[in-house]
């Protein structure tokens, strides 16, 4: 490849063609600051807070966007180029509800921290705001039109990495906005509830429906059962919430805190993860003799979900009928549980703690309960449990590492992986191998389904005589290029599909710890969090494959009888059906 060389701040440096400014000033060590650009995604040079001077040049360039070229001489830091930066920022802020100290992403808000940094004293434009809507009609997600700067990361996130493009700029000038289509609220039209317009929002714009007053109300009501439950994802992230790095566990200390929170019982979503794959991998089982519809695809992810039922509906009779972990162990608290124990599940509140903000439009689904019993009664983020902690004055890091709860909090490694991409797959053909093969097969870590490329395929011979073709793909992008090679009848020959609404699996779900742009540009989140799932599966739990778990073996054995029988079909799997696409 060509390489060119040229100066920054007066030292030689010499790069790949093509190499824009923003890139080789971060390989020099250079900071030049962003806030609309997210590498990969949207490099646009729309919030013009990267601007460098070239010598000779006559109008300042936005640094994400305009390559380097032979000879040329940057400057990053001039006295011009720090006075451009400053009143392009000041103008923002002019524009800019800046209530600070009441927003929810106050202190971890890349405009508040850019404001810091460059020196920001005093807006001197102050006048008309721009945007007034809030849009709170999603179950799920909140639209704060008064704090959007204009950035278009969500629009970018939601059309190119999601494929969902219900996010985009309306007006010009100083009535531009983003929105959806006819400044529609977010409900009204094609979201899928998957959350990665927040994660990616620099500042308070875009936020999860808070339920962490109910949870309160719950825990305080004196006439309720209140049970926790913890997907595996939040593990690998919470965390960051208090200091820690990313990729680190926080598996022991989150049950602790969730117990001085104040609920009755604290359960592992993992555990109905080790009994979605009993159901799934019998179900699968079932299609591949009997002749069912292939290939079979997880119904794991409620952002996924909602992309078939919107998106492709004709596809709906390859998913697979279970109910997600999180409805599943709902759906057994309000039955098993509720029985063995004799309280009412009118009496009980399932409160599941997960990753994502999909989750808070599954939960609502009138399809997901068991006789009349609502599976589970309220979801929140890995953030809102962060904010609990925070507000009940517990000393997190200080926290002892506790176990979950009896019977309901046992798991198995194959059940924490589930949180990864490639995690749901690896886990049934574990299960999968050792039925079909009547034996305890040793070599588990089917590392071919592993890793963040967007696409995977492979082919795993789970006995002599019978190799199962998987593919593997998450975020919204990467499932549109399968579903069309589905439909179109390309993967005739695959037997079994695993789909993931969001990039990298769970692990970077809608709901998880928000890390600034910055950050992303050196560290692979997905990998790192994953990386704590997979360490929890090798190295911290004594079974590593779903039908080993003993309470799940106890449980089909006292209660629900056969894996897809009667009883377990009731109380765990559920119908989906065709969503209007509205715009």
């Amino acid at each position: 490849m060509k390489e060119i060389t040229f100066k920054i701040n007066g030292q030689d440096m010499t790069v790949p063609e093509g190499t824009t400014i923003l890139e080789a000033a971060k390989l020099n060590n250079i900071d030049i600051p962003t806030l609309c650009y997210l590498k990969g995604i949207n490099e646009i040079g729309a919030c013009r807070m990267c601007l460098v001077e070239i010598k000779g040049a006559r109008a300042l360039q936005a640094a994400c966007v305009y390559p380097v070229a032979n000879g040329i001489e940057v400057l990053t830091n001039s006295p011009k180029v720090r006075k451009a930066r400053k009143v392009n920022l000041e103008l923002i802020l002019s524009n800019h509800n800046r209530e600070c100290t009441i927003c929810v992403r106050s202190e971890n808000c890349e405009l508040q921290a850019l404001a810091k940094e460059i020196g920001v004293s005093d807006i001197p434009f102050e006048g008309e705001k721009s945007g007034t809507l809030i849009d709170n009609k999603s179950t799920s997600i909140v639209r704060d039109e008064t704090k959007c700067i204009l950035c278009k990361r969500c629009v970018a996130v939601c059309a190119n990495v999601q494929n969902v493009a219900v996010l985009g700029s309306v007006g010009r000038g100083f009535t531009s906005q983003v929105q959806p289509v006819f400044g529609k609220s977010l409900a009204d039209v094609g979201c899928i509830n998957c959350g990665q317009c927040i994660i990616n929002c620099p500042v308070g714009a875009l936020t999860e429906k808070s339920d962490v007053q109910r949870v309160w109300d719950a825990i305080e009501d004196p006439t309720k059962t209140v049970i926790v439950q913890t997907a595996p994802a939040v593990r690998s992230a919470l965390g960051e919430e208090f200091g820690y790095p990313i990729g680190t566990r926080a598996t022991g200390q989150m049950a602790a805190a969730l117990r001085r929170l104040g609920f009755d019982k604290v359960f592992d979503t993992d555990f109905a993860a080790d009994v979605t794959i009993m159901e799934e991998g019998t179900e699968l089982l079932g299609r591949l003799n009997n002749g069912g519809v292939l290939p079979m695809i997880t119904s794991c992810s409620p952002g996924w979900i909602k992309y078939i039922e919107t998106y492709y509906p004709e596809a709906l009779p390859h998913l697979s009928s279970c109910k997600s972990p999180q409805n599943m162990a709902g759906a057994l608290l309000k039955s098993h549980y509720a029985e063995t124990n004799n309280i009412d599940p009118k009496d009980m509140v399932v409160v599941s703690v997960m990753p994502c903000t999909a989750k808070k439009y599954e939960i609502q689904r009138p399809e997901l309960n068991v006789d009349g019993n609502q599976d589970v009664d309220i979801s929140i983020t890995t953030r809102e449990l962060a904010r609990m902690i925070k507000e009940a004055r517990i000393m997190y890091t200080q926290l002892p590492d506790e176990d979950f709860d009896a019977y309901y909090g046992e798991s198995t490694g194959a059940a924490v992986i589930f949180g990864a991409t490639g995690g749901v797959m690896e886990a049934a053909v574990r299960t999968l191998a050792d039925i079909l093969n009547n034996k305890d097969i040793q070599e588990i870590d089917y590392v071919g389904v592993r890793g963040v490329e967007g696409v995977k395929t492979a082919t795993v011979d789970v006995t002599p005589d019978l190799a199962v073709k998987v593919v593997i793909a998450h975020g919204g992008s990467n499932i549109n290029t399968v579903m069309k090679q589905l439909v179109a009848g390309e993967l005739a020959d695959t037997h079994f599909i695993e789909l993931m609404g969001c990039p990298g699996g769970c692990v970077n779900g809608g709901g998880q710890p928000i890390v600034s742009a910055k950050t992303k540009m050196d560290v692979d989140i997905r990998a790192e969090r994953a990386k704590v799932l997979y360490d929890e599966d090798s190295k911290h739990l004594k079974y590593r494959k779903s039908h080993q778990n003993p309470s799940v073996i106890k449980l089909y054995e006292e209660y629900l009888g056969e894996p897809n029988g009667h009883k377990a079909h009731h109380i765990l799997h559920t119908t989906y059906s065709q969503k209007p696409k509205l715009y």
